[in-house]
C-alpha cells in the first residue's frame, strides 16, 4: 500500500481554505483531525466528513465563523462544541480537550486541554492525527505513530488499550468496525484487552451497539469485524444467537466419524460473498441470519449424519425478537424473515420433474425479494471444491430460466387475483367479510396450481363455479 506523501497533503474540502483564513486573521490555531486525515493519507476522498479542532474555545471560534459566513451558531456548552450550518455544510468546531470518565458511564467529563491531550483521547492512532490549516497548510501532526500504523495496516490505541476501552467501551465495537472498513488487523494488545474487558459493553446503550454492528456489516469486508467480535467473546454479549453458531460437533459411530462444519465460519464466508455483490445492508443481515436457528434444530441421525430440519422457518420467526432486542427498524424485519424462510426453496426446484405450480409458488412467495433471494442462495455456496461450486451455480441458473419461462407465460411478478374484492362482493351479493378473502384465495390457488390461467375471464368464470359451495362452507 502506497500512502500519499505527507509533505504534499492538501485539504480539498471546499470550506477549508475559507476557515483557515478566518482562523489566521483571528489568531486561532485550527486543525483538521480524525478520519479525514486518515482517509487523506489513504487517498480516499471524504470531503463531506470533516472535523475541526480549535486550540482554545471551539464555541468562540464557531461564533466568529457564523458571523463571517452570515449564519448562526448552535452551542453545546457541556462538550465545548459549536455547530455552524453554512453553504450546505454542517461545520463542527471542538476545542482541544481532555476527558475523564466515571466507572459506570461512557459520558466524559470534559475540560480544556492541549492538542496532544485531544489526540491522545481518540480511539485509534490512525484517527489521532491532525493537519494545521491556519498556518503552514499541509503540516501533518502525528504524535502516536498513526501514519506508520496505516502503512502496517494495524489498528492500535494511542494509550494503553485497557485505558482506551475502559473509558469508552463502545470503542471495542468500533475496533471491529474499522477493521472491516479499512481491512486492517487489530493489534494483539487491543485484542487481548477487549477479551478481558468485554463485560464493560454493558454500560453502552443498545442503540449505539446496534449502530456500530450495522456499520460493520455495511463495510467492505464485514467478516473481519465479525471474526474480531467472535474471537474476543464480545459477540456473545452483543449478538448471542450469532455467537452460538461457532464450533463443530463430532460423533463417532463404529469406524465412521460425522462432523458438521463450523456454522459461524460458514456464515462469515456467506456474508463476505454477498458483500462482494451488493451494498444492501439488510440483504447482508439476511445472510448473517440465514442459518441462525441451526444450533436449535441440530440433530444427529444414525447412518445419515447431522440434520437441521426446520431451521429456515424457526430462523424466520426469530427475527421478531432479534429486531426488537437489538432495536433494529421493524420495516426491515419482514424482508429479512422472508429471505431466511426461503433460502432453501430454490435448490428444491432443481429436479427436472418440478412442476410449473411449484415455480409459481416460489415467485409469488418471494415477491419483490426474488432477485435478492437468488443472490443469497449463490452467496451460500462456500465449498472449496470449484467443480461443486460450478455445479451448484449451474443448478440455480436452470431454476432462474424456469422462472423466466413461467413468468413470461403467467405474468406472475405482480400476482394477485384478477377478480378483485369489490367485484367478488358484487357478484356474490355479500358485504366485506372473511368470505371475500376465502373466495379470492381460492382463485389465486387455482392459478398457482395451473388449473386456470392468470386472466380475468377464466378467473371470473371460476368464481361463478365455486362461489355457492365456498359461501355455504363459510356460513357453517
Amino acid at each position: 500500500m502506497t500512502l500519499v506523501d505527507s509533505s504534499k497533503l492538501s485539504i480539498s474540502h471546499p470550506m477549508a481554505a475559507r476557515l483557515g483564513d478566518i482562523a489566521r486573521r483571528h489568531g486561532v490555531r485550527l486543525y483538521v483531525v480524525g478520519g479525514y486525515v486518515r482517509d487523506l493519507l489513504l487517498g480516499i476522498d471524504s470531503n463531506n466528513d470533516i472535523d475541526f479542532t480549535v486550540e482554545g474555545s471551539g464555541v468562540e471560534f464557531g461564533k466568529i465563523v457564523a458571523d463571517e459566513l452570515h449564519s448562526h451558531c448552535v452551542v453545546y456548552e457541556r462538550f465545548g462544541t459549536a455547530l455552524v450550518p453554512a453553504h450546505g455544510f454542517k461545520l463542527e468546531f471542538v476545542g482541544t480537550r481532555q476527558e475523564t470518565y466515571v466507572e459506570d458511564s461512557r459520558k466524559p467529563i470534559v475540560s480544556e486541554g492541549t492538542l496532544e491531550d485531544d489526540l491522545r483521547r481518540r480511539d485509534f492512532t490512525v484517527n489521532a492525527m491532525a493537519i494545521r490549516i491556519d498556518d503552514e497548510p499541509g503540516e501533518l501532526i502525528d504524535l502516536f505513530g498513526g501514519r506508520a500504523d496505516i502503512e502496517r495496516r494495524v489498528l492500535r490505541t494511542p494509550l494503553d488499550p485497557h485505558t482506551t476501552y475502559s473509558e469508552d467501551p463502545l470503542r471495542m465495537m468500533r475496533a471491529a468496525r474499522f477493521s472491516a472498513q479499512l481491512g486492517f488487523e487489530l493489534d494483539g494488545a487491543s485484542h487481548d484487552a477487549i477479551t478481558e474487558m468485554r463485560e464493560r459493553i454493558a454500560i453502552v446503550s443498545q442503540e449505539r451497539i446496534s449502530e456500530e454492528f450495522m456499520k460493520t456489516l455495511a463495510s467492505p469486508r464485514p467478516g473481519l469485524g465479525l471474526t474480531i467480535l467472535y474471537e474476543t467473546g464480545l459477540l456473545e454479549l452483543v449478538f448471542p444467537e450469532v455467537h452460538r453458531l461457532g464450533g463443530v460437533d463430532l460423533v463417532q459411530t463404529g469406524s465412521i466419524s460425522y462432523a458438521h462444519k463450523d456454522v459461524f465460519r460458514h456464515t462469515v464466508k456467506v456474508v463476505d460473498n454477498i458483500a462482494e455483490k451488493t451494498d444492501n445492508v439488510w440483504l447482508r443481515f439476511a445472510a448473517l441470519m440465514h442459518d441462525i436457528a441451526k444450533p436449535r434444530t441440530k440433530r444427529f441421525v444414525e447412518g445419515s449424519g447431522w440434520t437441521f430440519h426446520g431451521h429456515d422457518e424457526i430462523g424466520a420467526r426469530w427475527q421478531e425478537r432479534i429486531f426488537r432486542r437489538m432495536k433494529l427498524p421493524f420495516k426491515e424485519r419482514d424482508y429479512v424473515a422472508t429471505l431466511v424462510r426461503m433460502h432453501h426453496r430454490p435448490m428444491a426446484l432443481v429436479d427436472e420433474g418440478v412442476t410449473d405450480s411449484a415455480i409459481r409458488r416460489l415467485v409469488v412467495d418471494a415477491g419483490e425479494q426474488l432477485d435478492d433471494l437468488f443472490t443469497l442462495c449463490r452467496a451460500d455456496i462456500t465449498s472449496r471444491d470449484p467443480r461443486r461450486v460450478q455445479r451448484y451455480l449451474a443448478n440455480y441458473d436452470r431454476v432462474v430460466e424456469r422462472i423466466r419461462a413461467v413468468q413470461e407465460k403467467d405474468a406472475l411478478r405482480a400476482f394477485q387475483s384478477p377478480v378483485r374484492g369489490e367485484e367478488i362482493m358484487e357478484i356474490c351479493g355479500i358485504g366485506p367479510s372473511r368470505a371475500v378473502g376465502v373466495l379470492k384465495k381460492a382463485i389465486e390457488e387455482a392459478i398457482l396450481d395451473g388449473r386456470i390461467p392468470n386472466e380475468y375471464e377464466p378467473a371470473r368464470a371460476y368464481l361463478l363455479e365455486i362461489k355457492d359451495e365456498l359461501l355455504a362452507r363459510s356460513a357453517e
